[in-house]
């Protein structure tokens, strides 16, 4: 069985990824969660991550340690494809979007840290995340548009590009981000999916505090 190692579901945004991919495909797989900035984190980690991060997936002897790397590989190892988009000009463009979301966007991660059970309130933020946050309305706008095929994902049917953005739509829910119409519906259905709803409950249940993300609240 597959193990996917991950931290709090309430903070860790690069672990919903993956577990979001797997968790919807129906992928079989445990998971084992290290508290985020705790001793034990610290301690336990590099037994499993060779980058010291989360999330890690084992599987029959082989450990991947990055996100992106394993959608990918679970996209070869267990989804047959399916996924990224079957036509190559819509798979190409959502593994762009994919990218950009990968490396970019530093000052919405930075400003607006994910935290599933945070509501809105008087905390806001600065031009340079303002721009990050158009540029997400603006790329998922354009994706639905050019290959949405009237699906409520941003290529269709949900796939690894919708994994991707799914933390950034927690983000805008948590921070209460004025979002456009289209941006509205497709944080709707990423919210309606099955799998995030499991993911949103377990994080609502954690006890568990990291202290500096939850610092972003502002009376």
């Amino acid at each position: 069985m597959p193990l996917l190692i991950i931290g709090n579901k309430n903070y860790s945004s690069w672990s919903l990824r993956p577990w979001l991919l797997l968790r919807h495909f129906g992928i079989a797989f445990d998971e084992h969660l290290l508290p985020l900035d705790t001793a034990a984190f610290h301690e336990q980690i590099g037994r499993w991550s060779p980058s010291r991060r989360v999330p890690a997936l084992h599987d029959d002897g082989l450990v991947l340690w990055d996100s992106l790397a394993i959608c990918e590989y679970a996209n070869e190892r267990w989804l047959a494809g399916r996924g990224w988009p079957a036509a190559l000009p819509a798979r190409a463009q959502a593994r762009a979007a994919a990218a950009e979301m990968h490396s970019g966007f530093a000052a919405l991660r930075g400003q607006l840290p994910m935290n599933c059970r945070r509501q809105p309130d008087a905390y806001r933020w600065d031009a340079a995340a303002d721009a990050d946050i158009a540029r997400v309305q603006q790329l998922w706008a354009w994706l639905r548009e050019a290959h949405g095929d009237g699906g409520d994902f941003l290529c269709g049917g949900f796939g690894i590009v919708d994994a991707m953005f799914a933390p950034v739509a927690m983000r805008f829910i948590g921070y209460g981000v004025a979002m456009d119409d289209n941006a509205a519906r497709y944080v709707d259905a990423l919210c309606a999916l099955p799998a995030m709803r499991e993911w949103r409950a377990a994080a609502e249940a954690e006890s568990a505090r990291v202290v500096d993300t939850d610092a972003f609240v502002q009376a």
